[in-house]
């Protein structure tokens, strides 16, 4: 659920999502409300930016792959952004990579100052758009939809400029044997330079990402200091991560 969106907002967006096609009409008979009542939100829902109007529809504004996994571990993605803003102290920079978990670090960053925040994730303008004190500094590059990030040698370019406290990175998939893996070879880069260019690398992933493998190895597991996850996360999947000198916070 988008804490931007009320009850009806969300659930609007999950319709839109599994059929493009819906009109106001079949929504409002659908949610039981008026079609004006659905017309007034969907144009709350455009000023906000989550969907584009279409004549006697509406359409998602960001790409199906985002939505689906906005939806998935909600909770547990909550839990784990909470717990990565508590680290950050005012005056720190931080660099945030692409992903559904660590955008959801600025939106617990609200009531500290003077924090510096550079990413290739436009996901996190959502949550700057409404902290002042918040310096985002969004780096250049190719626009990837099914990502909502900025990928390629211009994002690489401009991040070497900056040396961060920390870097809240995710990942695809992730294992002792395996590491850090992603099916889009472009991210995996862009983790790598946020590894280099912070004092700690923070993995931020829930549990059920634990064993599954990607196309692409981002880096091994022992190149982060610290994962932060769920509490699911099984005893025996700690202890062997723990074997490698890595901090487990499971929140």
């Amino acid at each position: 659920m988008n804490p931007f969106l009320s009850d009806r907002e969300n659930r609007i967006l999950n319709m839109l999502v599994e059929d493009y096609n819906l009109s106001v009409t079949k929504i409002s008979e659908e949610l039981g409300v008026s079609a004006v009542t659905i017309r007034s939100d969907l144009s709350s829902m455009e000023e906000k930016g989550f969907i584009l109007r279409t004549r006697g529809g509406a359409l998602p504004a960001f790409h199906p792959d985002i939505l689906h996994s906005q939806r998935q571990k909600q909770e547990e993605k909550n839990r784990i952004a909470r717990a990565a803003a508590d680290m950050v102290e005012e005056g720190d920079a931080i660099m945030i990579d692409d992903g559904t978990t660590t955008s959801l670090v600025l939106k617990y960053l609200m009531g500290k100052r003077n924090i510096h925040v550079v990413t290739n994730s436009t996901l996190a303008l959502t949550y700057a758009r409404v902290n002042p004190t918040l310096h985002l500094t969004v780096v250049g590059g190719e626009f990837k939809p099914g990502s909502e990030s900025l990928v390629g040698p211009v994002s690489l370019s401009h991040l070497e400029r900056y040396h961060v406290k920390y870097a809240f990175v995710g990942t695809g998939g992730f294992s002792v044997k395996t590491g850090m893996t992603t099916h889009i070879e472009e991210s995996s880069e862009i983790i790598k330079s946020m590894s280099r260019q912070s004092e700690n690398t923070i993995l931020l992933a829930d549990s059920g990402k634990y064993g599954k493998s990607g196309f692409v190895k981002i880096l091994p597991l022992d190149s982060v200091d610290m994962i932060i996850t769920d509490s699911d996360m099984k005893k025996e999947q700690v202890e062997e991560i723990s074997e490698l000198g890595i901090q487990v916070k499971q929140v």
